[in-house]
């Protein structure tokens, strides 16, 4: 998986990260599974959103983890209150 923590702030969560993890969300309803922020249907923004495709949007706070499934391209969100209390490693 790739996960990064979220920020607005750009020198804490890179264009290039940002770019990453929405470029990894592909389409699960497509037989194709094509690039979700390609087709305009998905991806992390960094006023706060992440747009799930065929499933809507979810607000992402800082320090909320998002992580893709490098196989599916499937969006994970974990809180920051939950990723600083589990047994995780995460870096």
């Amino acid at each position: 998986m790739t996960a990064v923590a979220f920020s607005q702030t750009p020198s804490i969560l890179s264009d290039a990260d940002l770019a990453t993890i929405s470029y990894g969300i592909l389409d699960d309803q497509n037989v194709a599974h094509p690039h979700a922020v390609l087709e305009g249907i998905g991806g992390l923004v960094r006023e706060g959103r992440l747009y799930v495709p065929n499933r809507g949007s979810l607000l992402i706070l800082p320090g909320d983890y998002i992580a893709i499934d490098s196989t599916t391209g499937w969006p994970i969100l974990v809180s920051a209150a939950a990723a600083a209390g589990a047994s995780w490693v995460h870096s």
